[in-house]
């Protein structure tokens, strides 16, 4: 049986629903014929994220660990690449952090890449209607922090896993009540999103090669 992690953001920068938790936890309890989920909820706070996900790992030794994240201002659910070593935040963290230019691990490698089967994640998402592509960046907030630790703690395991990061939209009541009107997802679209990642990640052991590019 195998254990697949999720894990969701709680709310932050003075909002009070993160579309990435309402996603996540949607899914607890789901489980397979050869898999269980388990769901749990991290804090936006860089250094504190990193230590509850990587105790997490140690605690349930999962086979799969999906993190999930809010892009607000992104129209599709985004399939991150590639997670980079640098904290530079434009906004205060839930713990009143803000860290510039700052190495997420100093002994640690510039980038780590994704490995989820990342363009087959997205391949699927499309054949199912939903709005999806790879990112070439998380970011340089909570977001990619965690998944840059994510990665470094997954490469001391002593068995592989899968793990990458996924950033989701708005959901259409945070995009209502904002006047620039950003993109949104209704929250069973990313529900079922996410739900798919996680079945192509476990059926799907080579990623497929095709054009998922940026050309900016």
């Amino acid at each position: 049986m195998k254990t697949v992690l999720l894990t969701g953001f709680e709310p932050f920068n003075g909002a009070t629903i993160n579309p990435a938790w309402e996603a996540v936890r949607a899914l607890e309890g789901w489980q397979g014929d050869s898999f269980q989920v388990e769901v749990r909820q991290l804090p936006c706070v860089f250094g504190d994220a990193i230590e509850d996900l990587t105790a997490l790992i140690d605690e349930l030794h999962p086979d799969v660990v999906i993190a999930v994240g809010q892009a607000g201002g992104r129209p599709d659910i985004s399939v991150e690449r590639v997670a980079i070593n640098v904290d530079d935040a434009s906004i205060l963290d839930n713990g009143g952090q803000q860290p510039v230019d700052t190495a997420i691990a100093a002994d640690g490698p510039a980038a780590y890449f994704s490995t989820l089967p990342i363009k087959a994640i997205v391949h699927a998402l499309r054949a199912r209607g939903l709005v999806a592509g790879v990112s070439q960046t998380a970011g340089t907030f909570v977001c990619n922090h965690v998944f840059y630790g994510l990665m470094h703690h997954a490469a001391t395991q002593p068995q592989p896993i899968k793990a990458g990061f996924i950033h989701v939209p708005f959901l259409p009541e945070q995009a209502a009540a904002r006047l620039d009107a950003p993109p949104s997802m209704a929250l069973d679209d990313i529900i079922a999103g996410v739900k798919l990642a996680v079945e192509v990640t476990l059926g799907v052991d080579t990623d497929l090669r095709e054009a998922g590019g940026a050309t900016h």
